[in-house]
């Protein structure tokens, strides 16, 4: 296995990993946002008060794309295991 071989496969797995983690990562960003603008806004500034709702965007992004994120993950392996004799060289 080349260099080269070795860049793409790491290239595609941290590819697959952020598709993987964008959905929870861009639920949270937008509750974290909107709770910090409330907390602004009422002068609230109690730092234990994002928490809950980020925790529970992750659970419904989870939830909501769940069977997007293990396609993703499946597809991924399929092809990793596919091409191992490509690797193990």
């Amino acid at each position: 296995m080349e260099h080269g071989d070795v860049l793409k496969l790491a290239q595609e797995a941290t590819r697959t990993i952020l598709m993987m983690a964008a959905p929870m990562l861009i639920f949270s960003l937008i509750v974290g946002l909107t709770v910090s603008i409330i907390q602004a806004v009422t002068q609230i500034q109690e730092a234990t008060l994002a928490f809950i709702p980020k925790i529970i965007a992750v659970f419904l992004s989870i939830i909501i794309f769940g069977s997007w994120i293990l396609k993703v993950i499946t597809q991924f392996t399929t092809e990793l295991l596919n091409n191992i004799n490509l690797y193990i060289q």
